[in-house]
């Protein structure tokens, strides 16, 4: 009887059993597709129950995350990427080194493996590019119709000097977003077959790594959250609260794309409210701002980032937005994320 799977070009229920079509699963198909650099005795590249890690010097910080986009290509990215930018932006936020990832698969029988190729080619593009190592994981195999096609859950280990919370914002501190806000959201809503809309708006998916660290070597960094579900407005609201002080902001300084815009006004959903995934709101001591701000608009990735308000002692725990048309009104809390599916 033949060993080999019925299909070469799909997933099967025998490729999450743990036998030799799992391990040939992972040694054609998912782990040359890395760069397996150990941390420690032991890493992947010994296909051990675990991973050991020799930090260095700092402050050990970890994080982890599920991904259920949908859908998993979109204008700009795929899970795969979405899933490692999202594991090491919650690192980045915290003022930490993405040093390590692990990386599980939740795989629906049938899935087509160069769609599975291709994911993991991306995850793997973003940490070689961050000289993050994957240091774990984990594949299972659910059946037809038991899954929308793959889900990815993430942990991600780095090291900080100083970690940085969502609560060190003192009134009269500056917000920055490093750049326009919103496109990731309306690029999936503008991808989903049903909307049939047209549109050349591209998710933001990216690392903030490199943002961060130029901030981090300007000084002065108070407070720092990336604007994922709930967009903006949810990051303004939690650093407000978290920190017990008021934020203003001042509505025509928030980069959004016209294209943004548009899909706001068609779709009735505010820009403020819809994620990115490659952006990052600063809080920073007023001193430093107008460096700081040089500092992240001299990389490609910040070249739009802008001072965008401050915190302030009155409204403690809420947002005060300054209107376009010169009104003042509270940015409330969303409820949740008006796009489902969004990461």
């Amino acid at each position: 009887m033949s060993r080999r799977p019925l299909s070469d070009e799909a997933v099967t229920a025998l490729h999450g059993a743990g036998g030799e079509l799992m391990g040939r699963l992972l040694s054609e198909h998912i782990l040359p597709r890395f760069s397996l650099r150990s941390l420690g005795s032991i890493g992947l590249d010994a296909l051990d129950d675990g991973a050991t890690l020799e930090l260095p010097p700092g402050v050990p910080v970890i994080t982890t995350d599920s991904h259920v986009v949908k859908p998993i290509f979109f204008p700009g990215g795929d899970i795969g990427r979405l899933a490692a930018c999202g594991t090491v932006n919650d690192l980045a936020v915290m003022g930490a080194r993405p040093l390590a990832m692990t990386l599980g698969l939740l795989i629906e029988e049938g899935f087509p493996i160069a769609d599975l190729e291709r994911i993991i080619t991306s995850a793997a593009e973003v940490l070689e590019g961050l000289g993050v190592a994957l240091v774990a994981g984990d594949t299972k195999v659910m059946g037809k119709g038991e899954l929308d096609g793959i889900a990815i859950n993430t942990t991600g280990i780095g090291v900080a000097a100083r970690p940085i919370s969502d609560a060190g914002l003192s009134p009269g501190d500056a917000i920055i977003v490093t750049g326009p806000v919103g496109d990731h959201g309306f690029a999936l809503l503008s991808a989903r077959e049903d909307l049939l809309l047209e549109s050349r708006l591209s998710s933001d998916v990216a690392s903030i790594w490199p943002l961060v660290a130029r901030a981090l070597s300007v000084g002065g960094v108070k407070a720092m959250k990336d604007p994922t579900r709930g967009g903006i407005a949810a990051a303004l609201n939690e650093l407000a609260r978290k920190s017990h002080v008021g934020i203003e902001i001042e509505e025509e300084r928030i980069p959004v794309r016209d294209e943004v815009r548009g899909l706001s006004e068609l779709l009735g959903i505010s820009p403020y409210e819809v994620a990115c995934e490659g952006r990052a709101l600063i809080g920073v001591a007023p001193d430093r701002a107008e460096e700081l701000l040089l500092a992240l608009r001299e990389h490609p990735l910040g070249r739009e980032a802008a001072i965008i308000g401050r915190a302030i002692e009155g409204y403690p725990g809420r947002v005060i937005l300054n209107t376009a048309v010169g009104g003042r009104r509270l940015l409330e809390m969303p409820l949740g994320d008006p796009v489902p599916r969004i990461c």
